[in-house]
């Protein structure tokens, strides 16, 4: 089975009723807040390595974490910052996971057009002359593959990190079944 590497989580919470970003802005060293560019605080943290987007809403989306445990960590430190700025911070912070973006290695080397004719045009985006990859579409996990000539593969749209592994798992087992692998 192909290794798979966990390149960026996307989550949302919601912290409170409303946030005040100017004042969050302001009292804050590790935050952006330009609201002619973007209506969204930009929140930095350095350990774990993450963004999280702070909006008016009480609702936030944190990106860049690469496991489910700097996802909690960010959200976590986050929480403490806004609580000690006095905001009517949530109990129960819910973690939705929108996103989870990963990639791994087939170990051999593919011609895209012949995966193309293998898998099925119906679930396959593939147009060499705007883009070098092959998209493949599956419905069980509900994810989308970007394919690379290397055999390198890119996947997105798992919610779950089994979800990736199950996935490219599936996908090897397909292409090798068909013969389509040819290893380096």
């Amino acid at each position: 089975m192909p290794e798979v590497k966990v390149e960026n989580i996307v989550a949302s919470t919601s912290f409170a009723e409303k946030l005040d970003l100017d004042m969050i802005s302001q009292s804050l060293e590790e935050t952006e807040y330009e609201p002619e560019q973007f209506p969204g605080l930009v929140y930095r943290l350095k350990n774990p390595k993450t963004a999280t987007l702070l909006f008016r809403s009480g609702k936030a989306n944190c990106t860049g974490a690469k496991n489910i445990e700097d996802v909690r960590k960010t959200i976590d430190i986050i929480s403490e910052k806004l609580k000690k700025l006095g905001v009517d911070v949530y109990k129960d912070l819910g973690i939705v996971i929108q996103n989870i973006v990963a990639i791994s290695d087939l170990g051999g080397e593919l011609n895209l057009n012949e995966v193309a004719m293998g898998l099925g045009l119906e679930n396959i985006e593939y147009e060499p002359e705007q883009f070098p990859g092959l998209v493949y579409r599956i419905k069980e996990p509900k994810v989308a593959m970007l394919l690379f000539g290397s055999g390198k593969i890119v996947c997105t749209g798992a919610r779950k990190v089994s979800d990736v592994s199950v996935a490219v798992d599936k996908l090897s087992k397909e292409l090798s079944s068909l013969g389509l692998i040819r290893k380096k």
